[in-house]
């Protein structure tokens, strides 16, 4: 009895030392997942169906969402089909790159932060209870907005977005 005992002990265990990384993001409801609906555009009838393009697989429709698309058009904007920096944009793009420009950022944080996960969910498998890590992960690097606000203000800088006092 006692080595089923151990044996079962054992299994339970290792059963729980699995990594799942800092990240699990399986619900614990047997409801409907809320991000699997996406919203269409509402569907259009051409004035003559018989000079619609062919087909193209792969790519996409009136219906298709366009996000950049949709924000621009939300902040005031007008959306361009263009690819690149608009010309409207040329001295926003000036402004934020006057201290330089890193080419390849965006491979070069991913490889630090693939690197800062690593380290971080070195233990994360240890776990009596499954659990959410990745806010202990990066607790440090999160900011406290009251906090920010107010060093700020003692600063003398002016924060019209954020409530008074």
């Amino acid at each position: 009895m006692s080595r089923i005992l151990a044996l079962i002990l054992i299994t339970a265990s290792v059963g729980a030392c699995a990594n799942t990384g800092l990240r699990d993001l399986r619900s614990n409801t047997r409801g409907p997942d809320e991000f699997i609906i996406e919203p269409k555009a509402p569907l259009q009838t051409p004035d003559d169906l018989t000079s619609l393009p062919a087909p193209t697989p792969g790519q996409g429709n009136l219906t298709d969402n366009d996000p950049l698309s949709d924000v621009v058009v939300a902040l005031g904007g007008r959306p361009s089909n263009a690819t690149g920096v608009p010309a409207t944009d040329g001295a926003l793009v000036t402004a934020a790159s006057r201290f330089g420009v890193t080419p390849n950022i965006r491979q070069s944080l991913a490889e630090e932060d693939a690197d800062f996960r690593r380290r971080q969910s070195r233990f994360t498998q240890y776990r009596l209870f499954r659990e959410d890590r990745y806010l202990q992960a990066y607790r440090r690097q999160a900011l406290d907005a009251s906090d920010v606000a107010e060093r700020w203000r003692r600063a003398g800088a002016r924060t019209p977005s954020y409530p008074p006092n």
